[in-house]
């Protein structure tokens, strides 16, 4: 088949056990793939390069950053973006396939679920619901956040369509690369959180547990995962309520030291300092 005007980017560092399986369920159908590296010690660049991907080196400049610079890379206006653990399903090519029967896409970008998948399965659970987001758009009209932290798509009010076919998320290798990576994770964006009451904080850590258990259980139905799923569950939530303590705690020494200009500071000896350079997804 002819391959479609589009450019899908991916960024990455020390994923070379992981992307030639992403580069692999888009490269035979679009027409280019551009894998933007920030640093990898492992085979990373070379596996990509063999997978007939353009390797481009660029020093880590943060989530949302490293991905406006992907864009910019690219040769088409159309960009797809994926993460090199995730990999489009065939229902999802089809569906992508048949926007671009006719010409460019009616709208100015496009969601899709993004489905995870348990260490050692090779597809995600039953009814899997696991969360939605913006990979295919024109990035003349919309593109990524100029963010550190924050990795989406800005579409300032323009209508997105959705593609009801998912990407398959390999996100973690193992569960002790899940809890490395949420620890990472949540303390930069304890890190980043806005400084306010550290009561308001103390009372929303004793109900985070509960509700982001439920929410990544029941919600996003990781209840039909199995013993996975409860433990997959847990951890996300307990991760997400040590972000809160390391918050709370933040707070209340900027208040005993009265030193609002030093909040860098502490926060950099309180949080886990995230290494730029690895962005394990």
């Amino acid at each position: 088949m002819s391959r479609l005007p589009i450019s899908c980017f991916i960024i990455a560092h020390n994923e070379a056990d992981r992307i030639a399986r992403t580069i692999r369920s888009i490269e035979p159908w679009v027409d280019e793939v551009v894998v933007v590296d920030s640093g990898s010690t492992d085979d990373t660049v070379s596996v990509a390069q063999d997978a007939q991907a353009r390797v481009i080196s660029q020093t880590w400049l943060g989530f949302g950053r490293q991905k406006r610079f992907a864009e910019e890379q690219c040769h088409h206006d159309w960009v797809l973006n994926l993460d090199a653990d995730e990999v489009v399903s065939p229902e999802l090519r089809t569906k992508i396939t048949e926007l671009f029967h006719s010409g460019a896409p009616a709208r100015a970008a496009y969601g899709m679920p993004i489905h995870i998948v348990y260490p050692q399965r090779s597809k995600p659970r039953m009814l899997a619901r696991d969360h939605w987001c913006v990979r295919l758009y024109d990035r003349r009209i919309v593109r990524f956040r100029d963010s550190h932290v924050h990795d989406t798509v800005v579409t300032d009010g323009h209508a997105v369509g959705r593609l009801n076919a998912p990407i398959h998320h390999f996100s973690i290798r193992s569960f002790d690369h899940m809890r490395a990576k949420l620890d990472r994770r949540m303390s930069l964006a304890a890190e980043h959180a806005s400084i306010t009451s550290p009561a308001l904080t103390l009372a929303r850590l004793t109900i985070e547990f509960p509700l982001n258990f439920y929410k990544y259980y029941i919600v996003r139905r990781h209840i039909t995962g199995g013993v996975m799923g409860i433990r997959y569950a847990a951890m996300q939530a307990w991760f997400r309520s040590a972000k809160v303590y390391r918050l709370w705690r933040l707070q209340r020494l900027s208040i005993l030291n009265d030193a609002p200009a030093n909040e860098h500071a502490i926060a950099s000896s309180l949080v886990s300092q995230r290494d730029g350079k690895d962005q394990a997804k």
